[in-house]
């Protein structure tokens, strides 16, 4: 499976599916899609690059071991929550705010912290699970 084309084309390819998965994250506050579904397409990028080029490239490319990326995603959910009984409202209420930056309204959300969370939950569990099988076939 590691054609020249498809290792030359395989790190282009994972830069647009990660830039793509970010686009998904960030729009999916507001529309279907969010943390999951760009979780998942992150995680496929990773995969298509490890099936690519092998799973050192992955795992430098990536820094961290997938499983702590996806406990520090875990942590980062569990903190938006947190928010909420400060302003006594339930834990994991939604909560928005809208600073405007640049003469541009943003809109901030605790959801679109829960949502990075499980993105990150996403990508390292499935991350891990991809580099895992991966090795395995190797051996």
């Amino acid at each position: 499976m590691r054609t020249l084309i498809f290792r030359s084309t395989a790190p282009y390819l994972t830069a647009l599916m990660m830039l793509y998965s970010v686009f998904v994250l960030l729009r999916g506050h507001n529309e279907p899609g969010g943390g999951f579904i760009g979780g998942l397409i992150a995680a496929s990028a990773l995969a298509i690059y490890g099936i690519a080029c092998g799973v050192s490239p992955v795992r430098r490319a990536i820094r961290y071991h997938p499983m702590a990326i996806a406990g520090f995603g875990l942590f980062v959910a569990a903190i938006a929550g947190l928010f909420s009984p400060f302003v006594g409202v339930p834990y994991m209420t939604g909560l928005w705010i809208y600073p405007v930056v640049f003469g541009m309204e943003l809109k901030l959300s605790t959801t679109l912290i829960f949502d990075i969370g499980v993105y990150l939950v996403v990508l390292g569990s499935i991350t891990s699970i991809a580099l895992a099988l991966e090795e395995r076939e190797r051996d």
